[in-house]
């Protein structure tokens, strides 16, 4: 008991001698009733001889993850690693896009980074030190292949041999991404990039160069991260209405195309993402694991009820047409080619066959649910719920605060396509992060939005969903696209200026969850 509790020692004063604080430090409000109000309910008043810590125990224990379960945290390269003209590395499309002036906040370039290039040593045993069992990272194309394909850039492959050594010696499991949007810019500037096959191919070969130098020590592989990222942010945009003006923001290469030539350029990433798959197979190690990290739209039932529930499956059927449907089951959907019409892809047998390569895993990047669903008579079997006005949301605009995404999307991603496993591949939210007199972070927003949801992710392996890991975004505060540097997603502050790394309040509490493998 917290003897220092006010409410305890108010309590006392007027009598009571065997009392239970309002709410016992690290309980949540739920498990704490439940545990300890006796057959009446009454706080404060002692139903039982239990002591609330020795219900503590049972109820961590009930929050325990399965053994095995991959506590991550995860960066990609360009966001983290500068060093961006060093040892022979090439230009990728994001120092090309970063370098054109207007196109980034403040004019802030991924040149330097946090410097991760020169300092992943230290990265490494920052990452074992606040806990993290698994790591996932990004391979820069353009670092191993400066051309995108031919000539090999030995220095930058033997960065990665590096880090995966120090990584395996600090007992941190390695998750890698091939793709992580650094397209090298010599393919954009032979091919369009993603708007020709050529770049697929590209993918896979580069692909099994990787796998087999490193597939003996790297056992999970994604092939592409993000696919709506890839295709419709760089060459579409997203339009926004700003102070009665409309505004489009991009991402590399910051290319307009229209219905037709964009849903080549989706068909080519998922084209290139089973290229890559296979070349894994072909030249990986026996047992090496591959699928890709999508970021999934899904939808959440308004009431936890099969017809709702259904209605929710519809929806993220639809909102997964381009990318997960093709890729999980080898075929486009029928509704998705016949309302395309001419602006349909133009695809073979034969490369649907290759999409559609068969995957050890499907890694899904949950932040936000695109849609809130109710369910209904009437094509297409939901109807829209709309978000309130006075929805909560997080420290960034876009993130509405809906901590069970983290239950519903790998709960909806079993339920339609049934994947052997399941990894979320990114959760996180930026802050605001105000460094403290005394040089901490006290992230408690941050480390609140985790810990809701890790709650979520531990009813999905309850209810044998099979999600074997989950990745924080982000390990570390870096790089953030086109908002550069004003947004913080890490659970470790970085100083821009100096490169000092500072755990915040939020790793303290993920290595606390991690090492006892329970939502605390």
């Amino acid at each position: 008991m917290n003897t220092a509790d006010p409410a305890v020692e108010w309590m006392r004063s007027r009598g009571g001698t065997n009392v239970i604080p309002l709410q016992p430090p690290g309980i949540h409000e739920a498990f704490w009733r439940r545990g300890t109000a006796g057959t009446d309910g009454c706080v404060g008043r002692r139903t039982n001889t239990r002591n609330w810590s020795e219900t503590a125990g049972e109820q961590a224990d009930s929050r325990q993850f399965p053994e095995g379960y991959f506590w991550g945290v995860a960066t990609a390269a360009y966001q983290i690693e500068g060093a961006w003209n060093e040892d022979g590395k090439g230009e990728s499309i994001w120092d090309r896009y970063a370098h054109t002036p207007g196109k980034i906040k403040n004019g802030d370039t991924g040149d330097v980074a946090i410097d991760h290039y020169h300092r992943y040593k230290e990265d490494v045993a920052l990452i074992k030190d606040i806990g993290a069992k698994a790591y996932r990272f990004s391979f820069s194309w353009p670092r191993i292949f400066p051309e995108g394909t031919g000539q090999l850039n030995q220095k930058g492959l033997d960065f990665y041999d590096r880090l995966v050594d120090e990584l395996k010696a600090a007992d941190i499991e390695p998750f890698a991404t091939l793709y992580h949007w650094d397209l090298p810019q010599a393919l954009q500037d032979k091919y369009g990039g993603w708007q020709s096959a050529e770049t697929a191919k590209a993918l896979g070969e580069y692909a099994g160069v990787v796998a087999k130098a490193l597939g003996d020590r790297v056992g999970h592989f994604f092939t592409i991260n993000e696919f709506k990222q890839v295709t419709e942010t760089a060459h579409r945009g997203v339009e926004l209405h700003v102070q009665g003006r409309t505004v489009r923001l991009m991402s590399a290469p910051g290319i307009l195309l229209e219905d037709g030539p964009l849903n080549q350029v989706r068909h080519h990433a998922v084209l290139g993402h089973g290229l890559a798959v296979q070349a894994i197979r072909a030249m990986g190690r026996a047992g090496t694991k591959v699928g890709p990290a999508e970021n999934m739209g899904h939808a959440l039932p308004i009431i936890d009820s099969p017809e709702h529930i259904k209605a929710a499956e519809a929806a993220t059927r639809a909102q997964n047409k381009y990318f997960l449907g093709p890729m999980l089951e080898g075929r486009y959907d029928d509704a998705y080619l016949k309302a395309a019409g001419n602006d349909a892809p133009k695809f073979t047998d034969e490369e649907m066959k290759i999409i559609g390569t068969p995957v050890d895993f499907v890694g899904i990047n949950v932040y936000i649910p695109l849609l809130v669903v109710e369910a209904s008579d009437d094509p297409p079997g939901y109807r829209e719920v709309p978000f309130s006005i006075s929805h909560p949301k997080m420290f960034s605009d876009w993130h509405r605060l809906s901590p069970e995404s983290q239950y519903w999307a790998p709960r909806l991603l079993h339920s339609i396509w049934q994947p052997k496993e399941i990894y979320i591949t990114e959760n996180g939210c930026a802050a605001a992060d105000e460094v403290a007199p005394d040089g901490n972070v006290y992230d408690s927003d941050r480390l609140m939005y985790l810990r809701n949801g890790m709650t979520w992710q531990h009813r999905a392996t309850v209810e044998g969903i099979p999600l074997k890991g989950s990745f924080v975004w982000s390990a570390m505060d870096n790089f953030e696209w086109i908002n550069g540097y004003g947004d913080r997603f890490g659970i470790v502050h970085v100083d821009f200026k100096t490169q000092k790394r500072t755990p915040k309040l939020s790793a303290q509490w993920f290595r606390e969850a991690a090492q006892r493998k329970s939502v605390v």
